[in-house]
Parts: structure tokens; C-alpha cells; sequence
């Protein structure tokens, strides 16, 4: 079954075609980093003008780049949440109308599910059960994973998410958008043990996290050290940006080995935009080395938004028979453990 995938949740146009027997043939993938770096974050007007001007060429282009006509496609998914309903809308209506057109079933696939299943595109790909630790710019979620559809959401962020709270530490450093990549990059220059921030959380019980107030740290510690009316010297940026991100990452991995004890599981799939952290990654692996645990990620083109992660997860659920009506049905919020299982 050849199944083509549509990503429009938030600020980039995903486009994939997914074959259930041969795998992945092909995915182009449009960013709209440039559009939105001047407001410093995302304007959902103009993500969703934007993707109404890319999303045809590129499935014109995937599709030629899979070597197929649009007539050997079997099946489409869509992102129907959660994201910005602008953006969803113009993916949806597509990817409906297109499987109207075809006579093809459609589904609408949840943005998370499409990340916590992008590990199962590579070549060594995880077995269930395992915990997932979804993290990204919009959500930070620990799930219990047995299978497709069958999710247990274990702990949560109760404000920021991890890529949010990376956002806006990059603004109080005066760093461009998306933030992520450019803590991570000027903290590779920071000071080994200058400044230690908190560890939001991690002596209370349960699994739940929580930025905010590591945000309120470091906006007091950047006010505390400004040079005259403007920044910090550069190396005092980089020791902040150094000791956020170990805050950060050391947080969610006392959280996931938290989560792998309690389940009993050996194996922890990370997925979402921030899991492309390289420190993340790293301390991960060894953390996970001492209790004998596994840690999966995706490639890092799968670990932002991406319509490989959509293809997949919606190709799954159409070979099970899952599919939608004509209505075009898109859930800005959308709890992931409210999914039917295959």
C-alpha cells in the first residue's frame, strides 16, 4: 500500500510517500524558518498562507522524485492535530480532497503519534513496549507505549515545553529563532560549572515536568550579569546558554530513567525536535547504559516536523482498515491517549 503523507501542523510543509512493503520512496520537506525569524516565533497567518503555496508543488515533486504517477497512490494521511488550525486546515483539505479525487481512503493522523513512530523508519528500529519521551516546541510528554494506539501518558510538562523554554532562553541571549540549535551551540563554548541552575521538579514525585521556572532563573541570572544596558559579555552568554542546557537535559533524563523503572521496560524512544540535542542524546545513552536500557531516536531530518513520521503512522492505520468519512475533521488539542489501537 502506497500511502501519501501530509505534515502541516505548525511551520513546515512535510510531504512523504510511504510504500508498507518497500518502505520509505521518497520526502521533501519545506521550512518557513526564514518567514517567521524576523518575529522571533511562529505567526500562524503566515504559516498557513505559506503552506498553501507550497503543498501541490511538493507532492509533485515527491511523487515524481518516488517515480510514480499520482494514480499509484493507495491511500493519504494527514497531520489533524494537534497544531494551528490554519495550518491543519490546509493539509486536511488537501489530503481529503485529493483521496476524494483518487477514490483513495484518507486518514488523519495525530502530529505526536507521527513522532513517537518516526524511530520505526530506520533501519533498527525499536520493538514494543518501550516509554517515549515526546520532546519538542510544543510538548513534553513521557508515554507508556504497548503498541499502536495503545498509550499511557505517565507524566507531562504543567507549563513551558522543553523546546519552548529553549525558545525563549534564546531570546533573553539574543539569539535568532528557533532557539534550540543556538543554546546548543554557543553552550558548546560555555564554562564547565560556572553557573548551575535548578532541576525543576526532580524531588517531587511523579513524572510531570516544568520550565517556567528554570525560564524565571535564567532571565534573572542574564539581568544579573548585563554589561552596561545591553547583554552579558559573550562568555558569560555562553556559560548561561551552557548551564540552561544542562538544567534542561539533565531533567529529562533523571525523568525517563524515572519512567523506565517504574514501567520495567529496557527500552526508551525519544522523539521531537529537541531530540536532536546532541548532550541530550549523549547523556541519555550513558544513563541508560547503567540500568542496562536501550535509547532509539530517529535521523535527525525525522526529529522536527516532517511528512515521513505522518506517512507512516497513517499507512499503519489505513492497512488496518482505519479510515475517515468525507467530513474534514482537525483538533487543535488532541490527547494522545484518546487514539483508538489497531
Amino acid at each position: 500500500m502506497r500511502v501519501l503523507g501530509i505534515e502541516t501542523s505548525c511551520d513546515e510543509t512535510g510531504i512523504a510517500l510511504f510504500d508498507t512493503e518497500k518502505g520509505l520512496l521518497a520526502h521533501d520537506l519545506y521550512s518557513q524558518i526564514a518567514v517567521h525569524a524576523e518575529y522571533g516565533g511562529v505567526v500562524p497567518e503566515l504559516a498557513s498562507r505559506d503552506h498553501v503555496r507550497k503543498i501541490l508543488p511538493l507532492i509533485k515533486e515527491v511523487v515524481a522524485k518516488a517515480g510514480l504517477q499520482l494514480s499509484d497512490i493507495d491511500g493519504v494521511a494527514y497531520t489533524a492535530g494537534p497544531g494551528l488550525v490554519g495550518a491543519l486546515m490546509v493539509g486536511a483539505s488537501v489530503g481529503r480532497a485529493l483521496a476524494y479525487a483518487w477514490d483513495v481512503p484518507a486518514i488523519g493522523v495525530h502530529h505526536m503519534e507521527g513522532h513517537l513512530l518516526a524511530p520505526m523508519l530506520e533501519d533498527t528500529p525499536p520493538e514494543f513496549p518501550f516509554v517515549a519521551l515526546l520532546v519538542s516546541g510544543g510538548h513534553t510528554q513521557l508515554v507508556k507505549v504497548e503498541g499502536i494506539g495503545r498509550y499511557e501518558l505517565l507524566g507531562e510538562s504543567l507549563d513551558d515545553a522543553a523546546g519552548e523554554a529553549f525558545d525563549k532562553a534564546a531570546k533573553m541571549l539574543d539569539l535568532d529563532y528557533p532557539g534550540g540549535p543556538h543554546v546548543a551551540r554557543l553552550a558548546e563554548q560555555g564554562t564547565v560549572g560556572r553557573f548551575t541552575f535548578p532541576r525543576p521538579m526532580i524531588d517531587r514525585p511523579g513524572l510531570d515536568f516544568s520550565f517556567s521556572g528554570l525560564k524565571t532563573y535564567t532571565l534573572n541570572t542574564v539581568a544579573e550579569h548585563k554589561d552596561g544596558d545591553g547583554l552579558p559579555d559573550d562568555q558569560t552568554c555562553a556559560d548561561i546558554a551552557r548551564a540552561f542546557e544542562e538544567a534542561v537535559v539533565s531533567t529529562l533524563v533523571i525523568k525517563c530513567r524515572r519512567a523506565l523503572e517504574a514501567t520495567g521496560f529496557k527500552r526508551l524512544v525519544i522523539a521531537g525536535g529537541v531530540s536532536a540535542n546532541k548532550r541530550l542524546r549523549a547523556e541519555l545513552e550513558t544513563a541508560l547504559q547503567k540500568i542496562g536500557a536501550q535509547v532509539f531516536y530517529a535521523r535527525h531530518e525525522f526529529c522536527t516536523d516532517n511528512g515521513a513520521m505522518i506517512a507512516y503512522a497513517g499507512a499503519q492505520r489505513l492497512a488496518a482498515g482505519q479510515n475517515e468519512g468525507l467530513a474534514i475533521n482537525v483538533r487543535p488539542r488532541w490527547p494522545l491517549d484518546t487514539l483508538p489501537p489497531l
